[in-house]
Parts: structure tokens; C-alpha cells; sequence
């Protein structure tokens, strides 16, 4: 039997005051993500990926608004919540993982001191048992010499241990939910592969479920079950990894797909040719186009792809669904 959804996000949008006017950088997205499983939020930079996350946890800038829809975590929608309801779910229920652990981290407190503030603001956790299960949290993101290194400030650990600490705070309280936005963008090769190896053992171990934001289609097939395509705001695809990969229905996934360097390039003695891109920039937000937003970029386009956004095309079974006036690719 299928695990429960632990978030659905239904017809979100999000206002953004700009210069140019107001834009929505998320535009009626909706998503769901089970117990135990990863979704992949994948996209160019300036997709909305990000901007979707801190709508879910009510994390947006001054100028940004709610524009409608819901966010249902565990049946709740998390928009009709007051701001201190908020603030005791995030950290405790849903935790979050950024780019750059030194945002989440105060240069001037140790790290244990960091991680025991989670214990007593979301647990109430006696200040005698804090650092014990702060050492506890450390340990099991695979920090060695936990309670030594409890002890120290986060310059003096390595890009990939801040990026553990990271973790360690957000899996403190044991959430249900956790969002990594870029959480190895910043980090070599070798330390992305732990991080991401690293999630998964946690995820197995506790059945939390993933929304991990990245660029990089490789962790994807890796580490995620499904993935949610976004193009200027919306999502134009999603499914289950594995389909998608095989048979990409939507343009733009097939684009991002065949700009990906892979392992059978370089056996068949590709790896000196250069990449296929995508032609064109992503269109402004202020000025999209009248029908599908990535038609000036596919090399589909037809007339109804200039005149109408496109619905919903789904499969018979409903485990994929892409925007995309071609129906056929998806057949």
C-alpha cells in the first residue's frame, strides 16, 4: 500500500513585487510528496524552484504575497496557520536545508550551542539532556568526534561538515518533512555523493520525506523517486524519475535531459563534443508569452502553442502528466 502524502500543494501561486510590476514566479504548482520518498524540483535557475519552497514555509521576502491555492501538510493547509503556529512547525515538522550552511549557521555560537537552541525551542528539552542529544544528531549525520567537535565554531569545519551540521539541526527533532535547496551545489564532487548517500540512510531510517531542489539531473536519477519539471513559474512535467528519464514527454525535460553529461557519452567517445543546449533565454515574468511560456525556445511549436497555455495531459494510469499541446509525446 501506498505511503500517505505528507505534503500536497494545490494550485499555489506567489505574488512578487517588482520594478517591472507584479509577477508570479510560482504560478498554480501543485505537487505531492509521500512518506519516505524524494521528489527532485528540478529547473534553470529562475524556474521559481526556490521561490516554491519558501512558500511552503511561509518563508517570502517583503515583497512577495500568497496569490491562492493550498499547502495540505499531514491535511493541514499550512496558509491558514497564524505566524507562531508556523514558527513551532518549521524546524520541528518540516526542516530545511540551504546552499550555504553559513546562513543557517551564527558564526559566533559553537555548533553544539546551535543544535542544542533546536532541543529547547521545539522540544522543551531540559538544559542537562540538550548537548547529549545534540551529540546524538551529530553522530548520526556521520560527524566523527561528535562530542569534541560539538565544541567547535563553524569556520573551523570543511564545507561538506557545516553542510552536516546543517542537517543535523533540521533533523534534530525528527521532521516529517525536509526541504534541501541546492544542499551540494557549493560542494565537490566527492562530498556531494556523501551528502546526497548520506540523506537517503537518514530517509531510510526514519521515513521523512525529501523535496530536493537541484540543477543537477545526475543526483536526480540517483537519489530522487519523482521529479516536478518547472519552467517560468509553473511545472511542466512530473512523474516517477524513471519514466521520466526513459521517456521524457515535454520539450523542456527533454532539453535538460540531453544537455546532461552521462557515463555513455564518454564510452562511446563523445566527451569532446560540446553539449546540446537549449536555445533562447527564459522569458521575463513580466513579459511572457500569450500561449505556452516555452514556446519561443521549443522546436515543436505549432500555432496552438502560440495562441493557449496548454492543459493537463496525463498518463492512462495518472503517474505522469506534462503541459505540452504535442499529446503524443507522452503516448
Amino acid at each position: 500500500m501506498n505511503a500517505p502524502d505528507i505534503l500536497s500543494v494545490q494550485g499555489l501561486t506567489t505574488w512578487l513585487s517588482t520594478p517591472s510590476g507584479v509577477v508570479a514566479p510560482v504560478d498554480d504548482v501543485s505537487f505531492s510528496v509521500r512518506a519516505g520518498r524524494t521528489l527532485g524540483l528540478v529547473g534553470e535557475s529562475g524556474s521559481g524552484k526556490s521561490m516554491t519552497c519558501l512558500s511552503i514555509m511561509r518563508l517570502l521576502p517583503d515583497n512577495a504575497r500568497n496569490g491562492g491555492g493550498r499547502i495540505l501538510f499531514e491535511g493541514e493547509d499550512l496558509l491558514a496557520r497564524s505566524h507562531s503556529e508556523m514558527a513551532d512547525i518549521r524546524g520541528r515538522l518540516i526542516g530545511m536545508v540551504l546552499q550555504d550552511p553559513m546562513t543557517s549557521l551564527n558564526p559566533l555560537f559553537t555548533v553544539g550551542n546551535q543544535i542544542d537552541e533546536v532541543f529547547a525551542r521545539h522540544l522543551g528539552t531540559p538544559r542537562a539532556d540538550r548537548r547529549r542529544l545534540s551529540v546524538e544528531a551529530m553522530t548520526a549525520v556521520r560527524i566523527p568526534a561528535a562530542a569534541e567537535r560539538a565544541r567547535a565554531y563553524p569556520h573551523q569545519f570543511s564545507g561538506g561538515m557545516r553542510q552536516r551540521v546543517s542537517i543535523a539541526m533540521n533533523i534534530a527533532c525528527a521532521p516529517k518533512l525536509l526541504i534541501c535547496d541546492e544542499p551540494t551545489t557549493a560542494l565537490d564532487v566527492t562530498v556531494q555523493a556523501q551528502i546526497l548517500s548520506l540523506l537517503r540512510t537518514l530517509q531510510r531510517e526514519t521515513g521523512v520525506a525529501i523535496i530536493l531542489v537541484t540543477h543537477d539531473l545526475n543526483n536526480v536519477a540517483r537519489f530522487c523517486d519523482d521529479i516536478a519539471v518547472m519552467y517560468a513559474g509553473r511545472i511542466v512535467e512530473q512523474g516517477p524519475v524513471a519514466d521520466v528519464f526513459a521517456r521524457p514527454g515535454h520539450p523542456y525535460t527533454q532539453g535538460l535531459l540531453d544537455a546532461m553529461p552521462s557515463l555513455a557519452r564518454m564510452a562511446a567517445g563523445a566527451a569532446d563534443e560540446p553539449l546540446a543546449i537549449i536555445p533562447g533565454q527564459t522569458p521575463s515574468l513580466a513579459a511572457l508569452p500569450s500561449g505556452c511560456r516555452f514556446e519561443p525556445r521549443c522546436p515543436f511549436a505549432f500555432d496552438a502553442c502560440r495562441a493557449e497555455y496548454p492543459d493537463w495531459v496525463r498518463t492512462p494510469d495518472g503517474a505522469r502528466k506534462m503541459a505540452c499541446w504535442k499529446t503524443e509525446r507522452l503516448s
